[in-house]
């Protein structure tokens, strides 16, 4: 019998997303047996769930858990139903092309790891990478660069597209309630690493995502950036939650890196009101406050 895949997915208002994730998911060569779709938003998508071919259990959430809670409640849910592997998806994201789960079953096989990632690639620029990778010092978003490297190990972009083994998340627990957007993904990628589970990213399958180009913010060239998400929600919790993962795992040279690149970055744009406000969320990451729902904190 080949492995049985449970793709765990969350939604929040993008049903013209969802309905194309479905449709690749349903188009898959692999052994998808379910699709946990939990659904946090303000118009519900059930019709589209009902209506599509893929395997989906649909789960209403009425209180928006954020992408963390989500991604929580729907892996819960695929673990719940015995598949020996879980497929995380975001609803903006769908599988290039159908054989993209089959190609990572078989690259973490092969290789013997319980954790494969996909590339990501920009909508209608297949060639072009949403997230850079870091190669010899240097950013890129170079499909053909970065696939010129092979295997890409203990390095991926978390959730879009990662293919866990079900047993891991008993090792390393499910994605952090508290963080509820942007920085999830390290946290989960952080504690793979202390728990000794090898992953990595598998350059020949690549998943559709948009692109974070624009946040994406040069400092000393290409030695040094800095990220400044496109909203005060998103940047409110991006700068919080690194705060929070700094002081969580001691990560010294990511705290030199935001002491310097921030300062530095809001002085050139001359933008005290940002530099205030990245200072604020940051502290308050390091000093463990301000977590709690969204309305604490004006959103």
């Amino acid at each position: 019998m080949p492995d049985s895949v449970a793709v765990a997915a969350v939604t929040f208002d993008r049903p013209d997303d969802v309905k194309i994730l479905l449709e690749a998911l349903a188009a898959q060569s692999g052994n998808i047996t379910s699709v946990a779709l939990v659904d946090s938003g303000k118009s519900p998508v059930s019709d589209i769930a009902e209506a599509s071919s893929a395997p989906v259990n649909y789960i209403r959430s009425n209180t928006n858990l954020g992408g963390a809670g989500g991604f929580s409640l729907a892996i819960l849910s695929a673990m719940a139903s015995g598949a020996e592997w879980i497929w995380i998806m975001d609803d903006d994201a769908h599988p290039e092309d159908p054989e993209c789960v089959a190609t990572l079953l078989a690259a973490a096989k092969e290789r013997g790891l319980d954790v494969v990632l996909p590339l990501v690639v920009a909508p209608g620029a297949p060639d072009t990478l949403s997230f850079h990778f870091r190669l010899d010092g240097k950013l890129t978003h170079d499909r053909a660069e970065v696939a010129a490297r092979g295997f890409l190990p203990n390095v991926g972009h978390f959730f879009n597209g990662a293919l866990i083994r079900a047993d891991v998340f008993y090792r390393v627990g499910l994605p952090d309630l508290r963080l509820f957007i942007r920085g999830d993904e390290t946290d989960f990628m952080i504690r793979l690493r202390r728990a000794g589970i090898e992953f990595g990213t598998v350059t020949t399958v690549a998943l559709t995502h948009p692109a974070a180009w624009a946040e994406v913010q040069p400092v000393l060239g290409d030695r040094m950036h800095v990220l400044v998400p496109e909203t005060p929600f998103k940047q409110f919790y991006f700068y919080r939650n690194r705060g929070h993962l700094t002081r969580r795992y001691t990560r010294v040279k990511s705290f030199v890196a935001d002491a310097v690149g921030y300062p530095i970055h809001f002085a050139r744009t001359r933008d005290p009101r940002g530099f205030a406000n990245w200072l604020r969320a940051y502290a308050a990451g390091i000093g463990g406050r301000r977590f709690g729902p969204p309305s604490d904190f004006g959103f």
